[in-house]
């Protein structure tokens, strides 16, 4: 690797510079390319049908400009603009934008396929850079000036042939960031002369990073000072086009939006040339966890998901931001253990702020939901085998217990060497803890209670059949509750020389009938074992969580 072969991007002589002490507050003028630049991207291109379905999806999901394509490049670009317009499918605030290069011909056939389109951007732009003015076309400064001056006057001219749309003009000289800064503003107020816009009815500039060459930073230096610079700026609507060669054209969207940008062009989940456009999904988002109306919905994003992998043949990354499927995932231990907390503190206090630690938006508000919260596999700790059992089953284990359980839950995910489903945690944990039955096995009772009011005291006497490796015996005891008097009949028989540590309980599910869940906590030998029962009856399910520990410890 000869990184000698490489120079620096050139810094931008911006004094005063005043993008770093601003805020986004408030959408941008979203425009949707997914039809136009997405679809030629596309490794076999979208046909009409599936075309129509993305634009429906497009105008569901608030996008108000959306470019359908490059009419004059291909028949399918020209049939799919006519079947729009003819079939009435356009909403009336929906503007559709149509690319066109700076030539004769093909700026005619654009508009020929707008013909009764009631509103439309037609979107100009011819190649400006250092590189591509040397190396493609051998012409200089001037003459590429002269070229988009030629296509600006024919803009004008047709649309006074077609009188019944509302044009808007846009021009883009490609490849912004390869061109110097000065001319990149001389040709815009060359093509902005011609079409001579107003604060009514303004143009569009659209400075894309068609590659995108620099930090960030840069870009925002370059918009501001474009801003600034520019002599009718009241009359004009600074669009941003950012691609993606260096993975950080999110970043130089939302800084060129501080930088004084109106309006963004974009695709969803960023499909494009080469790396990819602006992900429109993922900067909208963005400014949703900052409390900014993004002005688009994607309260159902899994659905949109499907829609765009369905026309695309393309696929969202797991990871991507927001959409991936195991974005709301957690598999390190310590993530989980926040994660859970998060939301049991939230859900306590009620919280007017989503604050939850590892998750900077609400699955809900997206259409996603908190089983996929948590995931695990043998990186996962003690906290997220026990958020599944809270939220999917129910069971509310003690704190104590979680790493008891965790330990269990990493064992079997490396043997597996798998991810764990809800419902194989639940039965570990079923068979590791509950009504264990060998070698000991409860198999009836019988309780005669005495409470004494004025002491405060309760007297339990309990007689039992159990078996112990399937030969039956009668016990009896007597202590200050059913499991004392339990604990106690085993002692008094010889059968248990253990030390009762920790007890915990609580209904599974709410209502009158609802069954009890117990978890005991004993000693033997220096170690602790948990089990647990559950039952209709508290004292049911209390004795045998007690017979489950003794079990496990044998």
């Amino acid at each position: 690797m000869s990184y000698k072969n490489y120079k620096e991007y050139p810094f931008v002589n911006l004094i005063n510079r005043e993008w770093p002490s601003k805020r986004i507050t408030n959408a941008p003028i979203w425009c949707s390319v997914d039809l136009r630049d997405g679809n030629q991207s596309l490794p076999t291109p979208m046909n009409i049908e599936e075309k129509l379905s993305f634009f429906n999806l497009l105008v569901s999901l608030g996008f108000k400009e959306i470019e359908i394509g490059f009419p004059s490049a291909s028949n399918t670009e020209y049939q799919f603009t006519r079947k729009l317009i003819e079939e009435n499918l356009i909403p009336e605030d929906v503007t559709i934008q149509v690319l066109t290069q700076s030539r004769d011909h093909l700026i005619e056939k654009t508009f020929e396929a707008l013909i009764g389109a009631k509103n439309a951007i037609v979107h100009l732009y011819n190649s400006t850079s250092t590189l591509q003015r040397k190396v493609v076309f051998n012409k200089s400064k001037e003459e590429i000036i002269e070229i988009a001056i030629h296509g600006a006057d024919l803009l004008n001219k047709y649309s006074l042939k077609y009188p019944e749309t509302n044009f808007s003009f846009e021009y883009s000289p490609e490849s912004f960031t390869g061109t110097e800064l000065d001319y990149s503003l001389e040709i815009c107020q060359a093509v902005l002369d011609v079409w001579k816009p107003t604060p009514e009815k303004k143009a569009i500039i659209n400075l894309p990073s068609t590659v995108e060459m620099s930090t960030p930073n840069i870009y925002a230096d370059q918009i501001e000072w474009f801003c600034k610079n520019l002599s009718n700026r009241n009359s004009v609507i600074i669009s941003l086009h950012t691609h993606n060669d260096r993975g950080t054209c999110t970043a130089s969207s939302e800084l060129g939006l501080l930088a004084g940008a109106d309006r963004v062009e974009g695709t969803l989940f960023g499909n494009g040339e080469r790396t990819g456009n602006l992900d429109i999904v993922t900067l909208a988002l963005n400014l949703f966890t900052q409390g900014i109306d993004p002005k688009l919905d994607f309260t159902k994003l899994t659905q949109v998901v499907e829609l765009y992998e369905e026309c695309t043949k393309m696929s969202v990354h797991e990871r991507h931001p927001y959409a991936g499927k195991l974005v709301f995932t957690a598999f390190s231990g310590s993530h989980q253990d926040a994660i859970r907390k998060g939301l049991q503190v939230r859900e306590k206090e009620n919280a007017t702020y989503w604050e939850v630690p590892y998750l900077p938006i609400d699955p809900h508000d997206i259409g996603r939901k908190y089983e996929e919260i948590i995931r695990i596999n043998s990186q996962s700790g003690k906290g997220g085998a026990a958020y599944i059992l809270e939220t999917e089953f129910g069971f509310f284990l003690p704190k104590s217990m979680h790493d008891d359980f965790g330990k269990i839950v990493k064992n079997k995910s490396d043997q597996s060497s798998s991810e764990l489903s809800p419902n194989i945690i639940f039965n570990l944990f079923r068979d590791e803890y509950i009504n264990i039955k060998t070698p000991y096995h409860l198999k009836n009772y019988k309780l005669n209670s005495v409470q004494n009011v004025e002491t405060d005291e309760n007297i339990v006497q309990l007689q039992a059949l159990i078996s112990i490796n399937q030969e039956e015996r009668e016990i009896q005891g007597t202590g200050n509750g059913p499991v004392d008097a339990f604990f106690n009949a085993l002692h008094d028989s010889n059968i248990n020389g253990c030390n009762f540590i920790s007890y915990d309980e609580h209904a599974l599910e709410i209502g009158s009938n609802s069954k009890a869940v117990a978890y005991i906590q004993i000693e033997n030998k220096g170690k602790r074992y948990f089990g647990v029962g559950v039952s209709e009856n508290i004292d049911t399910a209390s004795i045998n969580a007690l017979v489950s520990a003794i079990n496990r410890c044998n």
